[in-house]
């Protein structure tokens, strides 16, 4: 009977210091980590704005590849939000909810040298408050560096058993931080470094289009002429097969970029018409989209203009490589020995515009190319490649002198089912720039993208 006394007060005491010790420790719980980005501050802020990156530089891919996730609320900012699905125990059920981000995405410029944002967090782990702070600073000789503070808080209340858990947060915590911090660096790897802050894109769902086009080349090191000279013969060889074809262009060209190398850029230049369907060869054919070539399909060599020899047999050889009727390895009608036609577009766009001369056009694709990248739009070069459109020229004095620049509309096709309506600029009603006035002093040289600023209710409405 003795023992069974000695046992229940053991237990007693036992139980007392737990109580006491679990007072006696923290009601809340406190973990971060830090780690230093060779990127923009506003390309770093832009990706952990959205959740659409997430599943890319979050550990619980990692975990589990075959974790189920789901996008909800608002596309971008504040009411922005990701929920996730796992078999797997340690993980379990969970959701993330952009609470705040400050200052708002359009006053992330070169000016900027701190920002917040903040995710609060609903999952299996013990406590209430449960959030993330990520804690955004410029460093660097020239602040292209970016140092993120990557926090995780939590209250525990007088909950004893959600205190002594503070003893496990550098468990899952601690290692969830650690982990999608260094993925996320590989994920920022990939974008492009270059400052997109005075692009105003926005989305827009295109038309298919009948077009003709003409595939050509040139050399980088010609500069703006040879690409004009170049520009010019495709359009009058396109010009005069509309012609032939007994069809009209009914806007202007289109440049579409297939590769912009280091010394050779390869692009198709193309001009819409009014006819979806072309009469060839005889034959009249309905005109569709073009399709990737299957792996390992080569372009067959282009028709000789010397007549073909007869065989052995006395028949006339078959001429070599497509002729008007067929269609080219990328499922275009063949329509000369130059000419192809297609149905072009028809998928939301992330579309830039930049007012100058031609020589912004490159650097404004780039633009667009990292802002989809941070942004979590997804696209493909090969398959959906990136188009140009000149809406309006130049203009120019009577001596020849550049007056006023040209406009562009510089396209990126987007892919998936999941493509959000609008960018955070459009929703915050942010205008595209103005054509920019050339200055006399300089009739030849680029004009600066026009940087417009955000209205004043912008900043309840841009996120």
């Amino acid at each position: 009977m003795m023992r069974v006394l000695e046992f229940i007060v053991a237990l007693i005491i036992v139980a007392v210091l737990g109580v006491v010790v679990g007072v006696i420790m923290p009601g809340s719980g406190h973990v971060e980590r830090s780690l230093v980005f060779g990127k923009d501050m506003r390309q770093v802020y832009d990706t952990l704005d959205n959740f659409r990156r997430f599943e890319d530089f979050s550990s619980l891919r990692q975990e589990d590849p075959r974790i189920q996730f789901k996008l909800s609320g608002k596309d971008y900012g504040p009411g922005a939000e990701i929920s996730w699905t796992s078999d797997n125990d340690s993980i379990g059920e969970g959701k993330l909810t952009i609470a705040s981000a400050e200052p708002e995405f359009y006053k992330v410029d070169n000016t900027v040298n701190d920002a917040k944002i903040v995710w609060n967090l609903d999952n299996g782990w013990r406590g209430q408050d449960k959030h993330f702070t990520l804690d955004l600073e410029r460093q660097g000789s020239r602040h292209q560096l970016t140092k993120v503070t990557w926090s995780y808080d939590v209250a525990y209340g007088f909950n004893l058993v959600n205190r002594y858990s503070n003893l496990y947060i550098h468990g899952d915590p601690d290692s969830f931080i650690q982990s999608s911090l260094g993925s996320l660096q590989n994920v920022l790897a990939a974008v492009p470094n270059i400052d997109y802050g005075n692009l105003v894109p926005y989305i827009q769902q295109t038309k298919p289009t009948p077009m003709l086009l003409v595939s050509t080349q040139i050399q980088r090191n010609g500069g703006l002429a040879a690409l004009d000279d170049a520009t010019a013969t495709a359009v009058k060889q396109i010009q005069d097969a509309a012609k032939k074809l007994g069809v009209n262009v009914v806007g202007p060209r289109v440049i579409f970029t297939t590769n912009y190398g280091d010394q050779t850029y390869t692009f198709d230049v193309a001009m819409p018409i009014d006819a979806t369907s072309l009469t060839v060869a005889g034959q009249s054919q309905e005109l569709t989209p073009p399709q990737p070539p299957k792996l390992g399909e080569e372009e067959p060599a282009e028709a000789s203009s010397a007549p073909a020899s007869a065989s052995s047999t006395g028949d006339a050889a078959k001429p070599a490589g497509p002729q008007p009727g067929d269609h080219d390895r990328w499922g275009r009608l063949v329509v000369d020995a130059n000419v192809r036609a297609t149905l072009a577009f028809g998928e939301p766009s992330l579309v830039g515009v930049w007012n100058g001369t031609a020589a912004g056009v490159p650097q404004t694709r780039e633009m667009l190319k990292a802002y989809a990248q941070t942004h979590g739009y997804k696209f493909d070069e090969v398959t959906n490649r990136l188009y140009d459109i000149e809406v309006q020229p130049e203009a120019k004095d009577k001596t020849g002198a550049v007056t006023t620049y040209a406009k562009y509309e510089v396209y990126l096709p987007l892919l998936g089912d999941d493509v959000p309506q609008q960018t955070p600029e459009q929703a915050a009603g942010i205008p595209q720039p103005s054509l920019e006035p050339a200055p006399a002093s300089s009739a030849s040289a680029p004009a600066a993208a026009g940087s417009a600023a955000a209205p004043a209710e912008a900043a309840s409405a841009g996120q």
